[in-house]
């Protein structure tokens, strides 16, 4: 499984941005798909999962009610609608492919590049 993020930029606080996540590779479809986020200095922190149906997500508590994730298996792509951007949402934005379930971004195989967020106050 490959996997491309886009969507990443600048803006300002309280703005809006939707990330993208493109796969390819046949077996994307059994996947989970989970979002995290790493920021200079810090950890490479969970932000949210949705199952390989699209039917069950989780998210962070820090994103929770700003951020969803929706899916369009037809396409193999998975987004990330962010609202109500805040400064520390900046950061490089990953997507990654695994076994619903797993959150632990060392237990997780497929990793796209990143894309970068930044939010200006």
């Amino acid at each position: 499984v490959q996997l491309v993020e886009s969507g990443g930029g600048l803006v300002q606080a309280g703005g809006s941005l939707r990330l993208s996540c493109a796969a390819s590779g046949r077996t994307f479809s059994s996947y989970a798909v989970n979002w995290f986020r790493q920021a200079p200095g810090k950890e490479r922190e969970f932000v949210g999962v949705i199952d390989r149906s699209g039917g069950r997500s989780y998210y962070a508590g820090s994103v929770k009610g700003r951020f969803t994730i929706s899916r369009d298996s037809a396409k193999n792509t998975v987004y990330l609608q962010m609202n109500s951007l805040k400064p520390e949402d900046t950061g490089i934005y990953y997507c990654a492919a695994g076994p619903w379930g797993q959150t632990i971004a060392s237990s997780i195989r497929y990793w796209g590049q990143g894309t970068q967020v930044t939010i200006s106050s």
